[in-house]
């Protein structure tokens, strides 16, 4: 009995050692373009969109797509697979990959700027697309702005989201409607530059902006010291 329970004691200490070694590490993704270049964390507090957009980098499912629409003052959208091989003038934003992603709506997590959530259609259930993607950009908001804002969406704001919307801005109106699941550490900027591009009446660049991402793992720690990202 005794060697049972030393025996069980081993297994559960192993397999703890084991998850806390494992959590040492996280990935990060490395979203290329002309522009220039955003590193993103994924959150684990969605853990199906999480998985998925991994699953799709790794894959290399993302290379070659281009940011298909860009809406200077809200959010630059990617992840179509038919803009591949779109010609000049297409429309696009109906490409798939034959699967949805259940809504992961969490709390913690909202549109402030630089966040990349999911796009989707008008499904009630606001299922996410299995691929497609946007990333916020949005806009600096004074307190008056926010009395607009929650008449529109039947909710009060909550201060810590206030507070962030007042310095770095983002997209209030879009908070738990969509699934935010991770975002951009480094490169703010590039977001703007990409936003900012002529487009034409259906809100697709003029000009072609195609991307490439990769993801990698890497110590936690040593995102925390590049980026000044705390987990």
């Amino acid at each position: 009995m005794k060697k049972l329970l030393i025996l069980i004691f081993i297994l559960a200490f192993t397999q703890l050692s084991f998850a806390q070694k494992k959590s040492k590490k996280d990935y990060l993704v490395t979203l290329s373009t002309e522009y220039g270049n955003m590193y993103l964390v994924l959150f684990d507090e969605t853990p199906k969109h999480k998985a998925n957009f991994i699953k799709l980098a790794e894959d290399g499912f993302y290379n070659g797509t281009l940011f298909h629409r860009i809406i200077d003052g809200f959010m630059i959208q990617g992840g179509d697979p038919n803009s591949k091989t779109a010609k000049p003038g297409d429309p696009l934003g109906n490409g798939d990959v034959g699967y949805t992603i259940p809504a992961e709506f969490n709390e913690k997590l909202f549109h402030k700027k630089g966040v990349i959530a999911a796009a989707r259609d008008n499904n009630p259930q606001k299922a996410s697309s299995g691929c497609q993607f946007y990333i916020a950009q949005g806009k600096v908001y004074k307190e008056e702005d926010f009395e607009a804002v929650e008449r529109r969406i039947g909710r009060v704001v909550p201060e810590n989201y206030k507070q962030v919307y007042k310095t770095i801005g983002g997209i209030p109106h879009l908070d738990q409607n969509y699934t935010v699941y991770g975002q951009v550490i480094k490169g703010l900027e590039i977001i703007d530059t990409i936003a900012k591009q002529p487009r034409n009446e259906g809100d697709r660049p003029n000009k072609d902006i195609p991307m490439q991402v990769s993801v990698k793992k890497m110590r936690k720690k040593k995102i925390t010291k590049e980026f000044g990202y705390t987990f």
